[in-house]
């Protein structure tokens, strides 16, 4: 059994707070974060590795989307398609730490808001989203949408409960990330 990471749930009103406190350390307003669209994501409570990088970090997801990250992955290579996770749950000084860096290299934020979520709005939040790659593919691009990995995640992911979150033209505006899935 792999090991359970735990969180201590935190008051409601404390992660608002929190997540208030990022967006004004960065110098963000409300507006900016309404014009999004994007929903409001809550931490996870819990959290389970899903996998274990070459380097040693560990991928984290809450329990049952690891679980079918695990089954999805060994499925997938039974298949000859190998993936492996880029990023998986994100907290939000990590998220903060991804704006910040795009706002530093003078990114306007309505730029920053179709490639990143602001702290808060992030998917990556819940421990259901993760990003995936396969071996030979530069991550988080979107040529990943012609590797056999892709086309085996379109037809397949759905049977483990994963589903393509940002498609083309999606709704919410947020750029094409044909690598980023979410567990449902």
């Amino acid at each position: 059994m792999h090991s359970l990471h735990s969180h201590t749930a935190t008051p409601i009103d404390d992660y608002e707070s929190r997540v208030a406190e990022a967006l004004a350390a960065l110098g963000i307003p409300e507006a900016a974060v309404a014009r999004t669209g994007l929903p409001f994501h809550r931490e996870a409570a819990h959290l389970a590795i899903a996998e274990t990088a070459s380097d040693g970090e560990e991928h984290l997801l809450i329990p049952p989307a690891a679980a079918a990250w695990k089954e999805m992955k060994a499925e997938a290579g039974r298949d000859g398609i190998g993936l492996y996770v880029v990023s998986a749950y994100r907290d939000l000084a990590s998220q903060s730490a991804i704006v910040r860096e795009k706002m530093e290299r003078g990114m306007p934020l309505a730029t920053i808001f179709t490639l990143s979520a602001p702290p808060g709005y992030s998917e990556h939040h819940t421990g259901r989203a993760v990003d995936i790659n396969t071996p030979g593919c530069v991550p988080r691009e979107e040529p990943f949408e012609h590797t056999a990995a892709f086309g085996w995640l379109s037809d397949r992911a759905k049977d483990f409960g994963f589903v393509l979150s940002y498609p083309r033209h999606n709704a919410s505006g947020f750029s094409y990330e044909p690598w980023h899935w979410y567990y449902t």
